[in-house]
């Protein structure tokens, strides 16, 4: 606790101070999923240790729409990160899941969940050391139960660990989310969160344990997620059925890694209600909710609709470095994200307008994006 309390930023002790801390109750499935606008979502809620390592592993899933770290398991409302790290609260860090079991089954949440903490620890995780870090799976109803479970016994008969391992199951009773400079805290934060990661030696183990195949199921649900908004399987046309589908400044930016000019592109000034995907692949990628003006001249957000259907790398091209963006079932290159953009994330997503195609709200529906109307309710 002490090793994690030291990097907590000044901003977000000024958000906690300021009263900026999320605290809104959710104890019971059925609310979760209306608060994320689609009866079809699941929810899985895990901890697993620090919960900034746990909710950037899991976001890192696809088919998982968010996920929120928060405290689950106690009895005393609107807890304080304060409280809990003292450990008598009967709240563990923790994060919640919102996944489309369209595209990852729960089996496969666990799977992925398994692989990145150490869960024979039942004093703690890595360096931090208390109740509030130990491992559990809350599970939200019978079938989760079973699912969890079987999944626990596998992993136990694998021997892939000397000791037995000890993560209980417990049924969910309560989740508040913590407060907001807990949010996406490796995004914000990456080089404090890199640094905590190093030293807790969570990556050791994993590495140790698990070596390539702690990826394995992400590679897995990326060869037969539905990414499309009509949820069908999407396969890359060929070079040759680009080239003539696309227009060529179209396969110049996706293709070729290109850039379109600045102020004369379709979606700089688009102020429309609704969703920008994949110009190939149509995926979904980013909202109006999150689209805002940056005075480049080039659409860009604050954030991205799914965050699994985005890949970053690392840009080394026009002498710098960057991380540009690219669609994960198209691949095709859509822009570059900056930490120069306005909170709540403090990024920015510079996109391309070629790279995009816009679905307006009220045709959201017909072409299978119905999904994501409740961001305009």
């Amino acid at each position: 606790m002490i090793r994690k309390l030291a990097y907590l930023t000044l901003t977000g002790a000024l958000l906690l101070a300021l009263g900026f801390g999320l605290s809104i109750y959710s104890s019971s499935e059925e609310k979760a999923m209306a608060d994320n606008g689609n009866a079809n979502y699941e929810i899985a809620t895990l901890a697993g240790g620090c919960f900034w390592c746990v909710e950037s592993d899991m976001e890192k899933l696809p088919g998982v729409i968010k996920v929120v770290s928060g405290y689950a398991g106690g009895n005393e409302p609107n807890p304080t990160y304060e409280q809990v790290s003292s450990g008598s609260t009967g709240y563990r860090e923790s994060v919640q899941v919102t996944f489309d079991p369209a595209r990852i089954s729960y089996a496969e949440v666990l799977d992925h969940y398994w692989r990145h903490f150490d869960p024979t620890d039942s004093g703690g995780s890595f360096g931090d050391r208390g109740f509030q870090y130990t491992s559990a799976i809350f599970y939200h109803n019978a079938k989760q139960r079973e699912i969890a479970e079987a999944s626990k016994k596998a992993l136990d008969e694998s021997d892939r660990f000397d000791s037995p391992v000890v993560t209980p199951l417990i049924e969910f009773t309560t989740f508040y989310p913590a407060e907001a400079y807990h949010q996406d805290y490796y995004k914000h934060n990456p080089v404090r969160y890199k640094t905590y990661r190093y030293f807790s030696g969570r990556d050791r183990f994993v590495d140790d344990h698990w070596g390539d195949q702690a990826d394995d199921v992400i590679e897995a649900a990326r060869d037969n997620a539905l990414v499309t908004g009509a949820n069908k399987a999407f396969v890359k046309p060929d070079d040759a059925t680009l080239k003539k589908n696309l227009t060529p400044l179209q396969y110049k930016v996706t293709q070729e890694e290109g850039t379109e000019p600045p102020f004369d592109n379709t979606y700089w000034n688009n102020h429309d209600e609704g969703i920008y995907v994949d110009i190939v692949s149509g995926e979904p990628l980013f909202s109006s909710t999150d689209k805002y003006e940056s005075g480049t001249g080039w659409p860009s957000f604050t954030k991205p609709l799914v965050p699994g259907n985005i890949v970053e790398k690392e840009d080394r091209s026009l002498f710098s470095v960057r991380t540009e963006v690219r669609s994960k079932a198209g691949d095709n290159h859509l822009g570059h994200v900056f930490d120069d953009g306005p909170q709540p994330t403090g990024l920015r997503y510079c996109m391309n307008s070629a790279a995009l195609r816009f679905v307006p709200k009220d045709k959201m529906q017909a072409e299978g994006y119905g999904e994501f109307l409740y961001l305009f309710d």
